[in-house]
């Protein structure tokens, strides 16, 4: 009976405030947006899988049917090669093809922020503007990851530095420790903040904490801009200052984590912990519980084409997807 109750309660706050969504996000963008597709990151943008067929080719076809499904929602745009992409698994072309496949099918007024870390400094640089020159209107630059031991504030801080001195688009970073093993030390984050080209940071981290830290600490940073990692801790974020998140729960469940962002502009705090509570077990089954694949099994359940993950990485069996079902069940999104 209180499921019942919650999913009814649920569904009164979706009714009222959905059809609110696109209209009262338009009233917090900037006018940067409109004077640079670039300079404002605030909202959600999904960070969309790649889907592979079965042999292990990209299926550019699902794609795009995916994307069409993706653009009726109010996202700002879409994360184009983050974790949840495989991007470690695609070759240099795939990866510079999907970047301008995705740009060339979204409205215009969603940007592309296009995952274009590489090992080397260089070869971020390279593939930095290559992206740029196929439609991406900023980049994410996760840590390099392979001498983690060495990738302290001084190597850092000089990497991010010159990708932002000569990347042809604006730079936002990427702390993902959970996949990389490296922290971007919050002084390194402070020091890159004042750099011009440099717009923000993607935290996936988890550590709100750490993210209050660096709100606070870049707020003479003008333009620097905090993106929460992950849809379990967007209204915390929120409340420290984050200007938005790249979610992966916002690929199956749009509309709600949408939902969530507009309550948390609004001020709604009640309404956004409500719905924060009920997002938080779903989330985590398809990210720190279960991955990419999970989300990809997830996706067959909203009409998206998840299909299979590429090689290395495994499809889930079906104890698995079960396992994540009934999550997603219990609070009420089945």
């Amino acid at each position: 009976m209180a499921r019942v109750m919650n999913k009814i309660r649920f569904a009164r706050v979706l009714h009222l405030s959905q059809s609110h969504v696109r209209v009262t996000r338009s009233i917090f963008l900037s006018d940067k947006r409109c004077q640079s597709t670039c300079s404002d990151i605030s909202g959600i943008f999904p960070p969309i899988p790649t889907p592979f067929m079965n042999n292990g080719d990209i299926y550019y076809e699902k794609l795009r049917q995916n994307l069409t499904k993706w653009n009726d929602y109010d996202f700002a745009g879409y994360v184009v090669q983050g974790s949840n992409g495989e991007y470690p698994l695609l070759t240099t072309d795939e990866r510079l093809d999907l970047v301008q496949e995705i740009k060339d099918f979204i409205p215009d007024n969603k940007l592309v922020l296009a995952g274009a870390g590489c090992e080397s400094t260089s070869a971020t640089i390279e593939m930095s503007n290559k992206m740029a020159d196929n439609g991406a209107d900023a980049v994410l630059i996760v840590t390099p990851g392979y001498y983690k031991n060495q990738m302290g504030h001084r190597a850092l801080l000089d990497h991010y530095t010159q990708v932002a001195d000569k990347s042809k688009v604006p730079v936002v970073l990427y702390n993902v420790p959970a996949n990389t093993g490296v922290v971007i030390p919050v002084k390194t984050v402070v020091h890159l903040s004042s750099h011009p080209n440099i717009i923000g940071i993607k935290d996936s981290g988890g550590d709100i904490s750490r993210i209050g830290r660096i709100i606070h600490e870049t707020r003479d940073s003008k333009g620097f801009q905090i993106l929460a990692g992950s849809a379990g801790f967007l209204r915390a974020s929120y409340a420290l200052g984050a200007v938005g998140g790249v979610c992966a729960l916002a690929n199956v469940l749009g509309a709600e984590v949408c939902l969530l962002d507009q309550l948390c502009r609004e001020e709604k705090w009640s309404e956004a912990k409500y719905l924060q509570h009920r997002l938080i077990a779903p989330n985590a089954a398809i990210t720190s519980e279960y991955g990419v694949p999970g989300l990809k099994a997830a996706m067959e359940w909203y009409g998206y084409y998840g299909g299979v993950p590429r090689a290395p990485l495994q499809p889930l069996g079906p104890d698995d997807v079960k396992r994540i079902r009934k999550t997603f069940e219990l609070n009420g999104f089945l």
